[in-house]
This record gives structure tokens, sequence and C-alpha cells, in this order.
């Protein structure tokens, strides 16, 4: 996800069912509480959660 890569693609390199990646990111946009937007990227918002939780950014 922080690469940029779709669902399709995730599932492809991990050799998952598409399926199941879009079981995992609707999870971690629940937990995250980040819900459906027109003026926002969960995807984006995900990652900079993780990154700021790491210290990686502030």
């Amino acid at each position: 996800m922080a690469e940029g890569r779709s669902n399709l693609a995730i599932a492809t390199e991990l050799y998952l069912a598409g399926k199941t990646v879009e079981t995992v990111c609707s999870n971690i946009f629940r937990k995250l509480e980040l819900h459906l937007s027109d003026d926002v990227n969960r995807r984006v918002l995900a990652v900079l959660t993780l990154l700021r939780e790491d210290g990686a950014i502030s």
C-alpha cells in the first residue's frame, strides 16, 4: 500500500486472492477510523499514520 500499489498488484506480489487484500485493507481503515470520503485518500492516510507511529515523520 505504501508503494502505491493497487489491491490487485498487492495480491499478485503476495500470491493472495484479491478479496483477501481487500478485506485486510478494509480492516486497516476500520481500525484507523478512516471512513470513505470524496475529499481524502484513505490509503495515503493509513500510510501516514504508520509513519507517524514509527517516528519516521512528525
